[in-house]
């Protein structure tokens, strides 16, 4: 029988057909989740074609697929739509030549709610800068959900996709840019110098800036916590953190 996409509205494909045909065809595609452990018949064909497009490929357990194709016969496969095409790491730079400004880049390190990184596109957006880099793997991608919750700033900030944000970031720095990891037990972010090309480092939801990634930074920042819990809101500290770059930019003086 002939798979459709279904709840289309939420950029779900669910089928082997349908799926096939939205990878022919060469729409945006976030993610790919495929049977665990089953690589039978086409099923193996449109994994294999996924990576060779880049897309992230994951397992997923009976349950898990049949939410996400709202209980229609998926036969082993969803696909998730991309809200927008990725960007690269270049077109972020070029971004930023076009406007005659120094780099201002935001890195998402484990981000995994959809709602957070849409209102960090959302952030980004009011706050100029020039892109968003988020690794390929455990982390949201730029799905359609991601794509409402930006309000639709998706639409105004490119967003990369890398397969290692470790070598993304060494990356960066050789092309000059300073990486400001935000977490704990770091120098006050306002009394820091973001002037130059700036890459923020916002950690995840639950664990915060990785080991690896906090070592690759230049500067580790911090905000006071001054409540009985010890932790912002990721996109919240962004939007903190993103004003105080603007503020030093523009030369704003608090009076």
């Amino acid at each position: 029988m002939e798979q459709k996409e279904t709840n289309l509205s939420e950029g779900v494909i669910a089928g082997r057909n349908a799926v096939a045909e939205a990878l022919k065809s060469g729409r945006p595609v976030d993610s790919l989740y495929v049977a665990r452990g089953d690589r039978s018949g086409s099923l193996g064909m449109l994994i294999a074609k996924a990576k060779k497009l880049g897309i992230a490929v994951k397992e997923a357990d009976p349950v898990k697929l049949d939410h996400l194709s709202a209980g229609a016969v998926h036969q082993g496969v969803v696909a998730l739509a991309a809200a927008k095409a990725y960007a690269t790491v270049d077109d972020l730079f070029a971004l930023a030549e076009s406007r005659g400004e120094a780099p201002f880049l935001i890195l998402a390190d484990g981000l995994e709610d959809p709602h957070n990184l849409g209102a960090i596109l959302r952030v980004a957006e009011c706050a100029g800068a020039h892109g968003i880099i988020i690794p390929k793997r455990r982390s949201v991608g730029l799905t359609v959900s991601v794509g409402k919750a930006s309000a639709g700033a998706v639409e105004y900030v490119p967003v990369a996709r890398v397969t290692n944000l470790a070598d993304t970031i060494d990356e960066l720095k050789k092309r000059g840019v300073w990486v400001y990891a935000a977490d704990m037990e770091g120098q006050s972010w306002c009394e820091t110098d973001f002037s130059g090309p700036a890459a923020v480092v916002i950690g995840s939801e639950g664990f915060g800036v990785s080991r690896l990634i906090r070592e690759k930074a230049d500067v580790v920042i911090s905000l006071p916590m001054l409540g009985k819990i010890n932790s912002l809101n990721a996109s919240v500290a962004c939007g903190i953190i993103c004003y105080e770059i603007v503020r030093q930019r523009k030369g704003i003086h608090a009076k």
